[in-house]
């Protein structure tokens, strides 16, 4: 277990950029993917805002053979994967199909798919309603249509522990690479902006219903009252660094170096989140001291007391020391699953710009203990990066990224 997991490949299906470059030279000038849904009337509803891939037509990019078959999340998904893979001039035909794999998160699977067909059922009846529907609304199909597309029949999976489980899917693709796996696609994309999954995400309470995109999604702000969601995310190329070298690869992105997961202790137990517990782990897992890493990119969740436990875990961890903070997805809302490999994505951009990019429209109260990058990018030397994220019901999960010298 001693190989180097390095990220060759990066594929960005974002509201604010559809594709990694302009992802990034958007995110770097602020500008923000939120606004009204138009993906459904959400007239009727408390919150109306959302961050959706606007532009976006399957038939323009996947056969369309695939397109009665498939949720939007996973036609973003094969998107994001095609996108990955030629970022990291991998040709799967050319390399052997039991030395790949795909690992995915999911939160929410096929919602949009699964409404339209239980709607067939209700007022048409079983004979109306898909085939497809069978596995377009499972957690594990992008894993599936994935895999079964560029022929990669290694080991794979799905995780799902909502917002936290695209780092745990990134930690799981990096155990399968450090076990003998060559290549392995990872990575999350999640598209619940539909009626029904809407009516799921409000019952959880954490949206906010501000109507006002620039207001609507603010952590660590005074005005924080919850997030605004939104679909697509980000996939991954993660390999064997030898591997690489072997076919040639001409640079990287960055290197995986560790990862720590925990799970929240029961309420009432008088015992505080454990989210520092899994930065702690995960710096740990990576060799490294609190004093070696450059950037933050936090979980934001834009709920005042998940704000104040994510601030004191950070504050706990890097003491008096003031490590630069960050959460572009304020530009971006969350995405599910595809949140925090977003943002895995982003830190490896930061760390090639040389830019740790803003928390565009938060004031950051003074509650919060914490030096957040706000209003536009900071210019920075970053060699690490740490990664949060929470997924509601208690999970934590914190990968830590470093640099690598490819020459």
């Amino acid at each position: 277990m001693t190989a180097r997991a390095v990220v060759t490949g990066i594929g960005v299906v974002a509201p604010n950029g559809f594709g990694t470059a302009e992802y990034w030279t958007a995110t770097c000038r602020g500008e923000s993917g939120i606004g009204p849904v138009t993906r459904f009337d959400a007239r009727r509803y408390p919150a109306g805002l959302a961050g959706e891939v606007s532009g976006f037509r399957p038939q323009d990019h996947i056969p369309s053979r695939l397109i009665p078959q498939t949720d939007r999340m996973t036609q973003l998904a094969l998107v994001g994967a095609e996108h990955a893979l030629a970022d990291a001039a991998a040709t799967p035909a050319d390399l052997p199909e039991f030395g790949m794999g795909v690992v995915t998160a999911s939160t929410c699977g096929g919602f949009e798919f699964g409404q339209r067909e239980l709607q067939n059922l209700w007022s048409k009846g079983g004979q109306y309603v898909s085939a497809y529907q069978s596995f377009a609304w499972f957690y594990a199909v992008n894993t599936g249509q994935i895999s079964i597309r560029h022929g990669m029949r290694g080991p794979s999976g799905v995780l799902v522990a909502d917002q936290a489980g695209g780092l745990d899917a990134i930690a799981q693709a990096r155990r399968l690479v450090r076990g003998g796996g060559d290549l392995i696609v990872s990575g999350g994309v999640d598209a619940p902006v539909c009626s029904w999954a809407w009516a799921a995400q409000l019952a959880g309470g954490r949206l906010s219903t501000g109507r006002e995109p620039e207001r609507a999604y603010l952590p660590f702000d005074a005005g924080a009252a919850g997030h605004v969601p939104g679909e697509g995310g980000a996939l991954l190329i993660i390999e064997d660094a030898e591997a690489a070298r072997r076919r040639g690869v001409p640079r990287v992105y960055g290197e995986i170096r560790g990862h720590g997961a925990t799970f929240d202790p029961k309420p009432g137990s008088g015992r505080g989140p454990a989210l520092r517990k899994a930065i702690e782990i995960a710096l740990d897992d990576a060799d490294l001291a609190p004093a070696d890493i450059d950037v933050v990119f936090a979980d934001a969740a834009a709920v005042p007391e998940l704000d104040r436990a994510e601030a004191a875990a950070i504050t706990g961890v890097f003491g008096p020391r003031r490590v630069p903070v960050t959460a572009p997805k304020t530009m971006t809302g969350r995405l599910g699953s595809g949140t925090a490999p977003l943002d895995v994505a982003a830190a490896f951009l930061s760390m090639r710009s040389g830019l740790i990019p803003p928390t565009t429209n938060v004031s950051l109260a003074p509650e919060y203990d914490i030096d957040l990058v706000t209003t536009e990018p900071r210019p920075a030397s970053v060699g690490t990066a740490l990664v949060l994220a929470r997924g509601q019901g208690g999970f934590n999960s914190a990968v830590v990224l470093g640099s690598i010298d490819w020459n």
